[in-house]
C-alpha cells in the first residue's frame, strides 16, 4: 500500500469536524492523516486538532475513524 493512499475510499466535499470539547489533543488523528493536513494547536490552554488545508482534503475519515475519543465527525463541506 502506497503511505499517501487514504485507508478508505475517498468522499470530497467531506470534511473533518473536530469538536474542541471532546478533543483531547492526542494526536492520533495527526499520526493517521496520511496527508498531514491535520496538526494540533493551542486552544484556549489545551491542545486540539486543527485542519491546515481543506482544499487538499480527500474526505477518506481516517482521522475520524481513528479518534479514540470521537472527537472528529465527517461533515459535508
Amino acid at each position: 500500500m502506497d503511505v499517501h493512499q487514504p485507508r478508505r475510499p475517498h468522499r470530497l466535499g467531506w470534511l473533518p469536524a473536530v469538536d474542541a470539547a471532546r478533543c483531547t489533543g492526542c494526536g492520533w488523528c495527526v499520526a493517521a492523516c496520511n496527508l498531514h493536513l491535520l496538526s494540533l494547536e493551542v486552544q484556549q490552554w489545551k491542545k486540539a486538532s486543527t485542519l491546515q488545508d481543506a482544499d487538499r482534503c480527500t474526505g477518506c475519515s481516517d482521522c475520524a475513524v481513528t479518534c479514540p475519543f470521537h472527537a472528529i465527525t465527517m461533515r459535508k463541506g
